[in-house]
């Protein structure tokens, strides 16, 4: 006679959860640690899902996202059914996120949305639980398309950029973005599905596992959204010497080297200086890499070409990182500011007369690129930008009027869409 598979009992002592209930009890950690902690969603991944197949975890992760994406109009559904409203922080709200997002938005059935959920909640509120998701779909409870921005990030974004970009923002966030490749070289191009924007880019018609994808072993290519491979493009080809800042996970060093640069890569944190280091290696490129804090570190020499692609509130890879509407807060975002310019002082001092320097964020903050720029500008009279040109860039985009770039979410929106970035280049005199 056969036994049923052992269920080892979980480390709080309690009975082992039924399948399906782990990655469940991994989204709603996920989702606690983003909305009440302000953690960062991959920051909170490991912890979360410690234990878990990775299909679970990826299931966790899957779950959590949507339900970030759609946060607003998942709560505004719960509010519909509830007498009162439950506190923003109270497990069973959490636990109807969880239900509902699989429900109405990643087509799981109904009852194992609900069966997966109520063991992460216990006695009355259960039964809430139960009796408010039962509710929401007997009466054909829907997600409206697309989704709504919540209000805080909503008003901050009106404020800066108007009505328009509030709609391509929520168009924006409905869809998964593309997957870029960046090639090493332009003229070898792989044998993949996809169109490319600009030389050296191939966005692909459909994701698929990367290391299964032609030329990935072969070190023909990175991932890198087109957004983010802009910083790079406008320094342009080279044979002097280059600093890329802040530079893990490095595609922009990557990039550096491919372009001839004599390239020096410097970042604080040594853990995401790995994947550089496993890029260099597959690639078969070369460059210095430095794990260093750039407020105390400085060159031996100054360089031809300096990248600062400065740690930022990141809300321009919302789309991605869904989980930055929801922890980024203004407090946040002149933190991030402050610190912007201190780097931005310490690496002007690092740009040769005549050389180049690049600034970005992948910011939708004005905070965060134009009144950088504008502070910059005032304090360095030795620095003029240095127009960006429509050549350089794909088509349908064009620079400002002051020869800078800002990316918003509708640009090329009818090819998959960009992140926000704001770009300028400068030249020394």
């Amino acid at each position: 006679m056969n036994k049923p598979p052992h269920r080892r009992r979980r480390p709080d002592g309690q009975e082992p959860d039924a399948p399906g209930v782990p990655a469940r009890r991994a989204a709603l950690k996920l989702l606690d640690a983003v909305l009440r902690r302000g953690l960062a969603l991959e920051q909170a991944l490991d912890s979360a899902a410690h234990g878990l197949a990775p299909n679970d975890r990826g299931l966790a992760h899957a779950i959590a996202a949507e339900a970030l994406r759609r946060l607003p109009d998942l709560d505004a559904l719960i509010d519909s059914a509830t007498q009162r409203p439950l506190p923003d922080d109270a497990k069973p709200r959490f636990a109807l996120r969880i239900a509902l997002v699989q429900a109405l938005a990643l087509g799981t059935p109904g009852h194992a949305a609900i069966s997966t959920v109520l063991p992460l909640v216990d006695g009355g509120p259960r039964k809430l639980v139960h009796g408010v998701f039962g509710t929401l779909v007997r009466q054909g409870a829907t997600l409206p398309e697309p989704p709504t921005l919540p209000d805080p990030v909503a008003l901050r974004w009106h404020a800066a950029w108007g009505d328009q970009m509030i709609e391509d923002a929520e168009k924006a966030i409905a869809v998964p973005p593309p997957l870029d490749l960046t090639l090493r070289d332009s003229a070898r191009v792989p044998d993949l599905a996809g169109a490319s924007l600009l030389p050296g880019h191939l966005r692909l018609d459909e994701k698929a596992a990367i290391p299964t994808l032609e030329g990935y072993a072969e070190g023909d290519w990175w991932v890198q959204d087109l957004a983010a491979s802009l910083p790079a493009r406008l320094i342009g080809k080279g044979a002097g010497t280059a600093l890329d800042l802040c530079a893990a996970p490095g595609g922009k060093t990557l990039q550096l080297a491919a372009a001839g640069w004599d390239v020096t890569a410097v970042d604080v944190s040594e853990s995401r200086l790995a994947r550089l280091h496993e890029n260099l290696e597959r690639t078969g490129l070369s460059a210095k890499v430095i794990a260093a804090d750039l407020l105390q570190w400085q060159p031996e020499a100054p360089a031809d070409a300096v990248l600062l692609d400065a740690p930022c509130s990141a809300t321009g890879i919302f789309r991605r990182h869904p989980d930055v509407l929801h922890r980024v807060r203004p407090s946040l975002i002149a933190e991030m500011a402050a610190l912007q310019a201190k780097l931005l002082a310490r690496a002007v001092q690092w740009v040769k007369p005549g050389g180049t320097l690049v600034f970005s964020t992948c910011s939708l903050e004005p905070q965060e690129g134009e009144a950088q720029l504008e502070r910059f500008l005032a304090e360095h009279s030795d620095f003029a930008i240095q127009p960006v040109t429509p050549d350089e860039l794909p088509a349908g985009i064009a620079p400002r009027d002051n020869g800078s770039l800002r990316l918003l979410p509708g640009a090329l929106a009818e090819a998959g869409g960009l992140d926000g970035f704001f770009i300028v280049r400068l030249r020394r005199s």
